[in-house]
């Protein structure tokens, strides 16, 4: 179990219960003398039968404590590698179970209980032209713009039209007319490269598109968090093309920019509790609980989502209704740097989002233009797995968050990683073989002080040329935690086995490279994208939790340990196989359905989507290919 619990403590709070019943039993007796006649004390009342019976429960339970085994036959991350092959199989088959267009028109009724929207025809030929693996699956889509029908068609182009005229909202506008694709004024030019990517995805297939307006957000961190609701409307339905003339129904964009906004600022603030957790249900732990002791692990919020120290339902852990721990661990919820948040539902695209937004996901320009690209060569190749330095290695800067001098920066996940990984001051639980097991191979936790980990395990983690956003005390503060390197090549990331990607402000940026590499990713994220549900942790990636409490434990079972642990030698096999395995899967995978073709297909469908959701005439639109 963990945590492990010593059975010292055990056997000292067994002991204070049966005490505590003894008094209670005394106290009870030495009253009867002194009540009246007509009133009966607790003790009478009560057959003695009860308190045998108790009794006994408490021997038993003592019992059964003290003669459960302290150690496990196997590691639990060989159990989440063999469960993730499983899973991963029957979700590629529910993906793409289809093989020709009138499978994937009933298999889209089926699941989303309407039909297809116009132009789905000419989408699954895009798709199956570029070799598309998923054809069904686009259930984020489908979650992410379900709450849209509830805004009637002309509101969502008056919010879309209002959001993107005011320059102070950090909104950019893409105007879709006749089946190209431009930008609309007021851009910043910092952020020109964005929206000139969007448009190269965009004119791929914009030919089929109808008119339209779309809002992107500039900014990292997400920005719409609707309070939950209950209240759902039920689905509308089927002319397969969309109106005439939409254009006249997305007004155009003003060159002079309006000042009104229903977006607030909410920068170097904390977010948590007023845009975060309002979308969880009023009876959830984010709502009801808040944690201040943050030098404690919140047992109660990993379990949902793990397996002892290991992360076994990445899915959950990205739901944070379960976690109101995590107020207090990540910069975006701790202090953003550029955060503009609304409660209305604005129709805002997003790279990126935690749970909880509404924003609408869309694949990145950042990939799509290979501004983090996987290219090695030169003196910086990429070598087999087993050639690579056995290390687990990060380098970032401090952009998760603004720490403003109020020591906010020791929440915050990257500098939080970098502390564990050189200046760690408590000792951390690592599955160890047994020292007594009667059988071999048998694991339990053992305590491992900071030395012996830093000594037997390799971590190369550091913040790269100075300490940015933070202001006060925080600057020189960090820059004494930390020993700052100078930045590196990023192709030099390919020479360790093991590399590390954590959050920024948003998402990392650098992540699918990680995957088309050689090298086995190692994930900690509050933020999610469009393809989260397309990977499958354990077999394509190994997830860590963002308390980053078990990213020792996690190190040590792949890169092993040899030597003096607590005065007795200690060897943990290399795990070289495992590692390799699902380097190489990951990165056959990532080559299979993370393409730029895969974005371009996926932003298609959502654009379709998106083109039915914003017409007045919607609850009569659809593909009908009459096999109902």
């Amino acid at each position: 179990p963990f945590p492990p619990i010593a059975s010292r403590s055990v056997l000292v709070s067994l002991s204070l219960a049966l005490l505590g019943l003894g008094l209670h039993f005394n106290i009870e007796t030495a009253s009867e003398d002194r009540v009246k006649p007509s009133v009966k004390p607790t003790f009478t009342r009560v057959p003695a039968w009860f308190y045998l019976s108790l009794i006994t429960l408490f021997v038993v339970r003592g019992s059964l404590w003290f003669s459960k085994s302290s150690y496990v036959s196997y590691h639990p991350i060989d159990l989440l590698i063999f469960d993730a092959k499983f899973y991963h199989e029957a979700w590629r088959k529910q993906a793409s179970s289809g093989k020709q267009l009138e499978d994937a028109w009933k298999n889209y009724r089926t699941r989303y209980n309407r039909v297809p929207p116009p132009g789905f025809d000419e989408w699954y030929r895009y798709a199956t032209s570029r070799s598309s693996l998923v054809v069904d699956d686009f259930d984020s889509i489908y979650r992410d713009l379900q709450p849209f029908w509830d805004l009637a068609p002309a509101e969502i182009r008056q919010r879309t039209r209002e959001i993107i005229s005011n320059p102070w909202n950090d909104i950019a506008g893409i105007s879709v007319r006749n089946g190209k694709a431009d930008i609309s004024p007021n851009v910043m030019p910092t952020h020109r490269w964005m929206l000139d990517g969007l448009v190269n995805m965009i004119d791929q297939f914009a030919k089929w598109l109808p008119d339209m307006d779309l809002a992107f957000n500039l900014n990292d961190e997400c920005r719409v968090a609707v309070p939950f609701s209950s209240d759902r409307n039920p689905d509308r339905r089927k002319d397969p093309h969309f109106s005439n003339d939409r254009a006249a129904g997305w007004t155009p964009i003003p060159e002079a920019p309006n000042t009104e906004s229903r977006f607030k600022e909410l920068s170097f603030q904390r977010t948590f509790y007023e845009f975060g957790a309002v979308g969880c249900p009023p009876n959830s732990s984010a709502l009801r609980n808040r944690l201040w002791n943050t030098n404690t692990l919140c047992t109660t919020c990993t379990y949902p989502h793990s397996l002892g120290q290991f992360v076994s339902d990445w899915t959950l852990l990205g739901n944070i209704c379960h976690q109101p721990d995590i107020a207090n661990l990540h910069g975006f919820y701790l202090s953003p740097a550029a955060s503009k948040a609304s409660h209305e539902l604005m129709p805002v695209f997003s790279q990126s989002k935690v749970h909880g937004y509404n924003d609408i996901l869309y694949p990145s320009a950042w990939n799509y233009m290979d501004k983090a690209k996987y290219d090695p060569g030169g003196d910086n190749l990429d070598p087999p797995f087993k050639d690579k330095d056995n290390v687990l290695f990060w380098r970032g800067a401090t952009s998760e968050g603004v720490s403003p001098g109020s020591g906010t920066w020791k929440g915050m996940t990257r500098q939080r990683m970098v502390h564990l990984s050189n200046n760690l001051t408590t000792a951390q639980h690592v599955l160890l073989p047994h020292p007594t097991a009667p059988l071999p191979e048998k694991l339990a936790y053992a305590t491992v002080t900071p030395t012996e980990l830093k000594a037997l395990l390799n971590m190369d983690v550091a913040i790269v040329d100075r300490i940015v956003r933070c202001g006060g005390r925080d600057c020189p503060d960090q820059d004494a935690e930390f020993g700052l390197v100078q930045p590196t090549d990023f192709q030099s990331h390919w020479r360790y086995k093991y590399l590390l990607d954590l959050d920024g402000a948003g998402f990392s940026g650098r992540f699918l490279p990680f995957l088309q590499s050689r090298s086995l990713p190692f994930k900690a994220a509050l933020f999610r994208e469009w393809y989260d549900s397309r990977l499958t942790p354990w077999l394509h990636f190994v997830p860590l939790d963002l308390r980053l409490h078990g990213v020792w434990d996690t190190l040590a079972y792949f890169a092993g340990m040899k030597g003096n642990v607590g005065g007795r030698d200690v060897l943990v096999k290399r795990r070289d196989k495992e590692g390799e395995l699902i380097a190489e899967r990951g990165r056959e995978w990532a080559g299979k359905v993370l393409r730029k073709e895969d974005m371009e297909i996926y932003f298609f469908r959502l654009l379709l989507e998106w083109g039915r959701l914003t017409d007045d005439r919607r609850d009569e639109l659809g593909l009908e290919l009459g096999l109902e």
